[in-house]
Order: structure tokens, then C-alpha cells, then sequence
């Protein structure tokens, strides 16, 4: 009896015109690669090798403050880009759109439920955490960045489509399922946009520099790396514009991998004992194999001075 019914519902589910449920599938596949390009452009960008990637010029949606809103505090989350999270995101998307699509049978209708209800869940899931992204940049930074205003966009469409897609039969379920995981993304995503948005002195004491703007390249990456790996150190002031300017020249991404040590007294992790041990009298200064020299240093210089035989494209 119980077999006989399955086959039932299997017949009757193909009976269903299915015309709707592809042209769904294929559009939110669609989007979910736009999201990919969006997403993984702005990762590659933060990880230094895409140098080339402003808002400045684009047009969209009258916006220019993709620096100021990807290079803020909200532009990282456990040591990595944001985007990247969200590049997986869509990626799973893309998979489960179109993972029934080249199936048949009963496979197809099974795998067609249970990844309509994945899409539904993620889309959901993404569409609440962009909006809060959203209130970030409006309310907190102030800025608009149209590659983030973009991957809203994509996001709260997918979530529609997924509503579109006929896969999820039961109204009641879908209701509850979609209101528990929209209601626990708000609350981790607001929990974790008001503590990112602390002030410096609420999560650590001591003053801070200007953070750096500038972008990594892959060679820049490559010296930062070396420097640290052979010990090398540079002291710094909070105040100092000229080690502002030496930490420019590594771009971002790079000068995050530096063995920075702070000798004002009023900043923060000072370790003035060390810089007065050490006789630092200017800012910056180098020390390298045991060697301190002050002022700013081009790269290729501390490429020399360090014995770095990596790439010099600087």
C-alpha cells in the first residue's frame, strides 16, 4: 500500500509541469554566477591580486565609497574578506540549482525537494544578512558601494525565486522554517555588526594610526612575509605620518603581516621600555639582521637590505 502511494505521488509529480521549476532553476543559477563574479572580484581585490577594482568611475547606482566600505572594520570577518563568505554562499546556490537539472526520474524529484528547500534556507539567510550589510553602510559608514548594493540586490531576488521555484509544498513549513532562520540571522548579524562598530578605545586601550587605504600586490605580500619570517621589525609612532606612509607602500593587506612595534607611550600595545632599550630615536625605523636604520624605505631597498629573492614587481 505504502509503495503504491509513493509511486502515486512520484507519477503525479511528474504529471506537474516542470516548465516553471527549470526557467527558476536556470534563472537563479544565473544570478547566483553574477554573485560569484560580484563576490569573488572584491576577494581577490582584498587579497592582492586584482589590482584594479574601483567604484569610481562604474556609474552604478551613484555610488564611489567601495574603499571606504571594504577597507572597514564590517569588510573582514575571522581574518578574511566578507565577500569570500558570501562567494560560498552563491556557490552553493549555483550547485543547488541546477543539481536537479541534470538528473531524471525519481532522482530528479527527490533531489528537486530537498535542494528547493536548501536554496529557500540560504536565500532566506542571505537576503536578512545583506540588509543588515546594508544598514551598516547607510547608517554606520555613511558610504555606498555598488558591488555591495549589487549582491543585495542578487540576494533578495534569489530568495523570491526560491519562493517561485514550486518545490516547497507545504505552506505551513515553509512559513515557520523561513521566520526561525531569518529571525537567528538578524540577530547573529546585528549582534556581530554592533560589536564590530565598537569604538577602538571600547576593545582595547591606547590610540591607533590612520588606517591604510592602498592595496596589496602579490610581490608586496611576498616581502612582508619574508621580512617577518627573518625577524624583522619596524618601529612605529601612532602620530607618525611618515610611518603612515611607509606602511602605504606595502598596501593594506601586507603591512597587516609586518612586526610592527608602537613606541608612544599613549599607544596602543605601546612597548616604549623596548623602543628606549633599543635607542629608537626617528619614525620609522628598521631593524633588520640586527641592523637599525630610520626613515622611510622604497621596497626594493628592503628587499636588498633583508636578502628577499622574490618577485620585485613592486
Amino acid at each position: 500500500m505504502t509503495s503504491s502511494r509513493l509511486s502515486e505521488r512520484l507519477a503525479s509529480g511528474r504529471r506537474r509541469p516542470e516548465s516553471g521549476r527549470r526557467w527558476v532553476r536556470v534563472v537563479m543559477a544565473v544570478l547566483a554566477t553574477i554573485g560569484l563574479i560580484d563576490t569573488g572580484s572584491i576577494v581577490l581585490k582584498e587579497w592582492g591580486l586584482l589590482k584594479d577594482l574601483s567604484c569610481a568611475n562604474t556609474g552604478l547606482f551613484g555610488c564611489n565609497g567601495c574603499d571606504k566600505v571594504l577597507n572597514s572594520a564590517w569588510g573582514q570577518l575571522f581574518g578574511q574578506p566578507l565577500a569570500l563568505y558570501g562567494w560560498l554562499a552563491y556557490g552553493a546556490v549555483l550547485v543547488l540549482a541546477l543539481g536537479p537539472l541534470v538528473l531524471s526520474g525519481e532522482a530528479r524529484l527527490r533531489l528537486a525537494r530537498i535542494s528547493g528547500w536548501g536554496l529557500f534556507l540560504i536565500s532566506t539567510a542571505m537576503a536578512v544578512f545583506s540588509l543588515v550589510l546594508i544598514g551598516v553602510m547607510v547608517v554606520a559608514l555613511k558610504a555606498c558601494c555598488p558591488f555591495c548594493i549589487l549582491s543585495a540586490v542578487l540576494s533578495l531576488s534569489l530568495f523570491v525565486l526560491s519562493l517561485l521555484a514550486g518545490d516547497l509544498e507545504d505552506p505551513a513549513q515553509t512559513i515557520f522554517l523561513g521566520v526561525i532562520t531569518a529571525m537567528a540571522v538578524a540577530v547573529l548579524g546585528l549582534g556581530w555588526a554592533a560589536s564590530t562598530g565598537q569604538p577602538p578605545a571600547a576593545q582595547s586601550t591606547g590610540k591607533i594610526p590612520d588606517p591604510v587605504l592602498s592595496q596589496s600586490s602579490p610581490a608586496k605580500l611576498a616581502l612582508a612575509e619574508h621580512l617577518s619570517a627573518t625577524g624583522a621589525v619596524i618601529y612605529t609612532a601612532w602620530w607618525c605620518p611618515h610611518c603612515h606612509e611607509q606602511q602605504e607602500l606595502f598596501g593594506r593587506q601586507a603591512a597587516a603581516r609586518l612586526n610592527v612595534i608602537e613606541c608612544a607611550s599613549d599607544g596602543r600595545n605601546s612597548q616604549t621600555a623596548l623602543c628606549e632599550k633599543k635607542k629608537i630615536q626617528g619614525f620609522p625605523s628598521w631593524e633588520i639582521n640586527g641592523r637599525i636604520d630610520s626613515g622611510v624605505k622604497p621596497l626594493k631597498d628592503l628587499a636588498a637590505l633583508s636578502g628577499y629573492t622574490g618577485p620585485r614587481d613592486f
